[in-house]
């Protein structure tokens, strides 16, 4: 009998190799799956694989029906804003694609979240963003893109948590997995750039003075500058 770790492990691993088969078109929709077929190839028992199909089928991945099986889902159907998706659409599917919408996506709420933290931040908003920036310029010139990431994760949560506003909250692990993304698939310079971590000051500077103008300007600056960096970064690969 696996253990309830082992069968996390196994539940784990069954999801991504679906996920990422799916947004790769490896598993095409209107492709039918079969828990049978599932269990045996992944070496999983149907429990295991019913529980994967069921949270595919709560992200628009594939439906299950009676008599017919489980249908892969066509692109149109996925639930987009869902984080897995986004890194499995960043690891395996058309990553130039997904990041140009995740950027064209920031820059339709980002910029209104700083606008309304500067409205509305307390203090402990302000210094937490203050004391990330400090720490993204002391990794950023360390080149520990790991720590730095963090950092920017955090600057980031605490902004739109700062904005008061629990939609915009919502979408932080959508933000975290864009740069986590960034960073995971080498779209990073290998020492981030001075500019974009003052753009980050310029931002936490204005919501701390109530500059509404300022920050919501520095925040469309720093969504600007990333997707420039990703763009320049993919051409300079290819």
């Amino acid at each position: 009998m696996s253990s309830p770790s082992n069968v996390g492990a196994l539940h784990a691993s069954l999801l991504t190799a679906l996920g990422t088969g799916i947004v790769s078109g490896e598993l095409a929709a209107d492709q039918v799956l079969t828990l049978d077929r599932l269990s045996a190839e992944h070496d999983v028992s149907r429990s295991v694989a019913r529980e994967v199909i069921r949270v595919l089928e709560s992200m628009g991945m594939v439906e299950s029906r009676r008599r017919v099986g489980i249908t892969v889902l066509p692109a149109r159907k996925w639930n987009v804003f869902d984080p897995r998706l986004i890194r499995w659409r960043l690891h395996a599917g058309d990553r130039a694609a997904q990041l140009a919408s995740l950027s064209e996506l920031r820059r339709g709420f980002e910029p209104a979240a700083a606008a309304l933290a500067a409205r509305r931040a307390n203090p402990d908003h302000c210094r937490i963003m203050a004391a990330a920036v400090s720490d993204m310029v002391v990794h950023g010139r360390s080149g520990n893109l790991d720590s730095y990431l963090l950092a920017d994760k955090l600057f980031h949560q605490t902004l739109l948590e700062a904005s008061g506003n629990e939609m915009f909250r919502a979408l932080n692990d959508v933000v975290a997995e864009v740069l986590a993304g960034r960073t995971q698939h080498g779209l990073m310079p290998d020492t981030p750039d001075p500019a974009a971590i003052a753009l980050h000051d310029e931002v936490a500077r204005a919501i701390r003075l109530r500059d509404e103008d300022a920050a919501e300007r520095a925040m469309r600056a720093i969504i600007d500058e990333a997707a420039t960096a990703v763009s320049d970064r993919e051409s300079h690969d290819v």
